[in-house]
């Protein structure tokens, strides 16, 4: 059973890929093993724990306050947007390789999590949000006397 349910952007597609997909038929990266995603796109992990779910986004670069969760209904997004710096008068740049960062990822929960009580905490760069399971979905177990 699959936990979260990936919701990205349209794939770009470069020209490269496009003249393979002629080819052989599919997307060149799919056939090397890519995933799909941008490679500016924060990667996750996803562990389902006993009584909660840990999604764990590795954000590098940003701060909380250019992060947002969203839960409607019953998809999560997460936002992250890092405004270049202001330019400067007295610099020129002879060589720029990073500024403005941005990315979006959604996910769609199972109906077995309680949105209701859904922490986010960050750290290092680490994302880190909790989904507990409502309570009738979390796994019981109790010891049975043999008569």
């Amino acid at each position: 059973m699959a936990l979260m349910k990936f919701r990205g952007p349209v794939d770009e597609v470069s020209a490269v890929d496009r003249l393979a997909s002629e080819i052989i038929g599919s997307n060149i990266a799919r056939v090397l093993g890519s995933d799909g995603l941008l490679e500016h796109t924060p990667r996750v992990n996803i562990v389902e724990r006993k009584g909660d779910y840990r999604l764990q986004m590795q954000a590098p670069g940003f701060d909380k306050k250019d992060l947002k969760v969203e839960l409607e209904n019953d998809t999560l997004t997460i936002r992250g947007e890092h405004a270049e710096e202001a330019a400067n008068d007295e610099e020129r740049y002879t060589r720029r390789e990073f500024a403005h960062k941005a990315f979006e990822r959604s996910f769609v929960l199972p109906n077995t999590t309680n949105t209701e009580k859904v922490a986010a905490d960050f750290n290092n760069g680490l994302l880190t949000l909790t989904i507990p399971k409502r309570e009738e979905n979390k796994p019981r177990s109790r010891q049975i006397s043999i008569k």
